[in-house]
Order: structure tokens, then C-alpha cells, then sequence
């Protein structure tokens, strides 16, 4: 498992670790979702690599892929549990830095390459609490806002119930006027 990297296991769609790797007639493989939604979108069972076109509405999963997917992801979830600190998935080396401008952890390789030149960097556990905070705060307010549209639902099921009970009292007006009518 040491052989592959996270680049041989990535759909070409979305780039993550495939989900449910469906096979295509021209070999290439990709997330079953990823290739449904690419194909809602351009409306041919086309590939999304070589556009060729696929032989099957609904093509096999890939056993073999989805298995090494698991095993790896396992694998990897294992890695990053048993230590206390976050591994780089570039770089397999600990997470030790954040980058304030890019908002993510960084390994020391990750500080000295050319995607982070001039970047301020501060150490994770500076930035952890101030984060906490802003956190707490924004689900403070979002667990207020959650609360005040319960409220508002409630108030229009129960605006809902009147306007039926007020439909079916017209209703009932309208037929015994009509009745009194035909009289």
C-alpha cells in the first residue's frame, strides 16, 4: 500500500479518493456520482478523460479500486489517529504551522514550497483557541437563527390549518347557498 499515492486513487472529477469507483468500456474510472452528474450535464454517456463514448447506462462498479480505496482511506484514518497531531497529506509530516493566508494547517515542507511564498505562518496552537472562539460565536448565532425559523414554521403550519379550516367553512357556505339557490 506504501506504492500508491492519494493521486492513483483520486477520481479525475472531483480529485478525492474515489466513492463507489464505477468502471467504463475505455478503462477509465470515476465516482459513481461524479459520472451521473457529469453526464446530467452534458446530457451523452460520454468518458470525462478520453469522451469516449460508454457502452453502458449503467456501468459496473470497480471492485478492485473500491477495495484499495477503503484499505487506504483506513489506512490513512489509522495514521492520523494514532497521533496526536495531523499528518500532511503531501508531505506525510506533521501538521505544525497554520497559514493565515491560505486558513490551513501546514507542514514545515509545505512553509518553504513556492504555493506558500510570503505567507505568514503561526504555530496551530496560537490559532486553535482564537478559531474556538469565532466558532462558538458563529454557532451561537446559527443555533438562534435555527430556533427563530422553528418559530416561523410552526406559525405558518399553524396560518396553514386556519386557511384550510377556512376553505372548507367557504366550501360548505358555498354549497348550502348554491343548494338554497336551486330551490
Amino acid at each position: 500500500m506504501a506504492s500508491l499515492s492519494e493521486d492513483d486513487l483520486s477520481c479525475p472529477v472531483c480529485h478525492e479518493i474515489f466513492s463507489v469507483p464505477v468502471l467504463l468500456s475505455c478503462s477509465h474510472s470515476f465516482c459513481k456520482e461524479c459520472l451521473q452528474q457529469f453526464w446530467r450535464i452534458r446530457e451523452t454517456q460520454e468518458c470525462p478523460v478520453c469522451r469516449k463514448r460508454s457502452a453502458r447506462d449503467l456501468p459496473p462498479v470497480n471492485l478492485a479500486l473500491k477495495n484499495l480505496c477503503e484499505s487506504f482511506l483506513k489506512e490513512r484514518n489509522e495514521r492520523r489517529s494514532s497521533g496526536s497531531e495531523e499528518i500532511c497529506s503531501l508531505h506525510s509530516e506533521k501538521l505544525k504551522l497554520f497559514c493565515l493566508e491560505d486558513k490551513q494547517p501546514v507542514c514545515l515542507v509545505c512553509r518553504d514550497s513556492q504555493q506558500h511564498d510570503n505567507h505568514k505562518f503561526r504555530p496551530i496552537g496560537e490559532v486553535v483557541s482564537s478559531y474556538k472562539e469565532d466558532l462558538n460565536t458563529a454557532l451561537k448565532s446559527l443555533q438562534e437563527k435555527l430556533k427563530h425559523n422553528e418559530n416561523i414554521k410552526g406559525e405558518f403550519e399553524e396560518t396553514v390549518q386556519h386557511i384550510k379550516l377556512l376553505s372548507f367553512w367557504i366550501q360548505t357556505r358555498l354549497i348550502q347557498v348554491s343548494s338554497c339557490l336551486m330551490i
